[in-house]
């Protein structure tokens, strides 16, 4: 097998469970959300659920593995049970991202915590064994944060169907975004010829180095880390 083959398949043993996690507990916090609001129509259809056939949208999931950008079936949500729709719709589009980025946090702080272990196993000679398990599971979670960024930072794009487009509900006059609901498929095809051009990956990985940045600076704080 040639080299490059055998990179990639590594690769993907460690991007598709990472993948699979962040998609999953992406769309369980819509579905979380929307039903702590007053909306039970995620639970209702068995969208509360930590099972990956619940949530994966073929495409989207194919996009998170190969361009690392991507999206999951979306939860289903009735704004009718929501005291007020338009507030309550856009916490609800919110969660998804803000789980991404807490888990993204999580692993930021494992990270720190295993880049300690890793020097002290190093330094005290730990056996090669010990330092080949550590360096594994260092990368995987590297590759965890990095899934996670990912998907919360291109799911705040503001267009249909991702969550950002919510979001869009709150500040463009009904008429404006109903244009743009109407003319979703379109736009997602530009979307998908954006990605895979690799334009729009400059923007989003710029994006996600700012927030990666924050983010290990708030975990520097963190006496003795």
């Amino acid at each position: 097998m040639a080299p490059e083959n055998l990179q990639f398949i590594t690769e993907l043993l460690f991007v598709v469970p990472c993948v699979l996690i962040a998609l999953v507990f992406h769309e369980f916090a819509h579905g979380f959300a929307a039903y702590k609001l007053g909306d039970p129509t995620a639970r209702n259809f068995g969208r509360l659920s930590l099972n990956p056939l619940k949530h994966l949208d073929l495409i989207g999931t194919l996009c998170m593995i190969f361009f690392r950008f991507g999206w999951a079936k979306p939860v289903p949500i009735n704004t009718r049970h929501f005291k007020k729709p338009r507030r309550d719709m856009a916490l609800t589009a919110l969660a998804g991202p803000a789980m991404n980025l807490l888990l993204a946090f999580v692993g930021v702080l494992l990270h720190r915590i295993l880049g300690r272990v890793f020097l002290e196993a190093v330094l005290t000679s730990a056996g090669s064994y010990g330092t080949t398990v550590l360096s594994v599971t260092f990368f995987f979670i590297t590759t965890f944060v990095s899934v996670n960024l990912s998907l919360a930072v291109f799911n705040l794009i503001p267009i249909p169907p991702l969550d950002g487009s919510r979001l869009l509900m709150i500040v463009l006059p009904p008429r404006a975004y109903m244009w743009v609901a109407q003319n979703e498929r379109y736009i997602m095809l530009v979307l998908m010829v954006l990605l895979w051009t690799g334009i729009l990956s400059i923007p989003l990985t710029s994006l996600m180095n700012l927030i990666l940045s924050g983010m290990n600076a708030l975990v520097g704080l963190i006496p003795f880390l």
